[in-house]
């Protein structure tokens, strides 16, 4: 059997002369891809099983050694003595490895494990509101209803009557697994699952709540009061402390995030903390100057169009943009359209006719005089 083996330098994807640190970094990228909590294909657990075992030879400096001069005939009675269980010893090493992925580790064999049976926090959930385009520069409260699991009131999320009706399991002692063993042609196997009889709780309860009959919530709609603060843009979230999906054993409710979305305005355009807008004015009104009345968010304000504006000029309002939340005040931007007439009244043409034989010389004279 020993020469069936793969190499355990193969195993790993390393030289004969790698480092420890070379050996120990293939290992972690390899248990991370192949862990059967992480890779649920058909033969990931035959291959977790065989990077451990080759790591467990590598990593130790006697071992590695004695592979080294003999191959699997030299090492072949170190696995099947303590029996394969000890090609599992660097359970630390993986607990750090999904740890630094995951938070607190990760899989059968880390300490989510033995941490199974405690509260934790449900998950979060996301929904989508749209709003006017006033409510987002001006702000609002806006009521909706929600489904949502709540912790119960009466056992505080334990599912049991009172607390002295909350025992330890006696079949897995309170750690929310059991251990079962299983021979192998490499040794003894040792597993573990989630206890079948308290379901990871670690915990029995003799005398369930009378109020949500042990589930420990109470599924409610309830209406929710959401305070939507001044300048918000499309995009941004508004969170809502424990709305979220419901915890895990007795654990605090996840929190819900409202996205905003800001419907479009007919008038105004917003880029940031500024607005901007378009106005129409005459040919005339351009030549000669006048004076307007522009709308902004706040109401009508009075600009002065001066004489000479030229078609797409810009002119900047202070002040007249978004009031954000932290108290930035943006501006508002006013585009000049110049509007050419289609069509002029006869009495409108003469005059027109008069102003234009009283030019000096037209801007297409100029132009034209400037090739010659």
């Amino acid at each position: 059997m020993a020469d069936e083996k793969r190499d355990y330098y193969e195993v790993l994807g390393v030289s004969k002369s790698a480092t420890p640190d070379e050996i120990k970094k293939a290992y972690r990228k390899l248990a991370m891809k192949y862990h059967p909590d992480v890779n649920k294909d058909p033969g990931a657990e035959d291959k977790f099983k065989e990077i451990n075992e080759a790591y467990e030879v590598l990593s130790d400096e006697q071992k590695r050694q004695t592979y080294d001069q003999f191959g699997h005939a030299g090492i072949d009675g170190n696995f099947g003595q303590g029996g394969f269980s000890q090609g599992f010893s660097n359970f630390s090493d993986l607990d750090d490895i999904f740890g630094s992925f995951f938070g607190g580790g990760f899989g059968s064999f880390g300490s989510s494990r033995r941490a199974a049976n405690q509260p934790r926090q449900g998950n979060d959930r996301v929904m989508q509101m749209r709003i006017d385009f006033m409510d987002a520069i001006f702000g609002k409260t806006e009521t909706i209803t929600l489904e949502v699991d709540e912790q119960c009131k009466h056992c505080n999320g334990t599912g049991a009557e009172t607390p002295s009706d909350v025992t330890t399991c006696p079949t897995c002692h309170g750690t929310g697994y059991v251990m079962t063993q299983q021979r192998s042609p490499f040794g003894v196997i040792q597993q573990q699952s989630v206890c079948p009889d308290c379901r990871g709780t670690g915990k029995k309860i003799t005398r369930t709540c009378h109020q949500c009959n042990g589930r420990g919530y109470e599924h409610r709609r309830v209406k929710l009061d959401v305070k939507i603060p001044q300048g918000i843009q499309s995009g941004q979230q508004i969170r809502i402390a424990g709305k979220g999906e419901r915890g895990v054993n007795g654990g605090p409710n996840g929190d819900l995030y409202i996205e905003i979305t800001v419907k479009p305005h007919s008038t105004f355009t917003r880029q940031g903390d500024d607005i901007y807008i378009s106005v129409p004015v005459s040919a005339i009104d351009a030549t000669i100057g006048t004076t307007i009345q522009v709308p902004t968010v706040y109401g009508d304000v009075e600009l002065k169009i001066p004489e000479g504006t030229q078609p797409n000029t810009k002119f900047r309002l202070k002040g007249k943009g978004v009031k954000n939340r932290r108290g930035y005040q943006g501006d508002e931007y006013v585009e000049v359209q110049v509007e050419i007439p289609k069509r002029v009244s006869k009495k409108d043409r003469e005059l027109y006719e008069k102003l234009r034989n009283s030019q000096s010389d037209s801007p297409f004279e100029r132009f034209k005089n400037a090739f010659k």
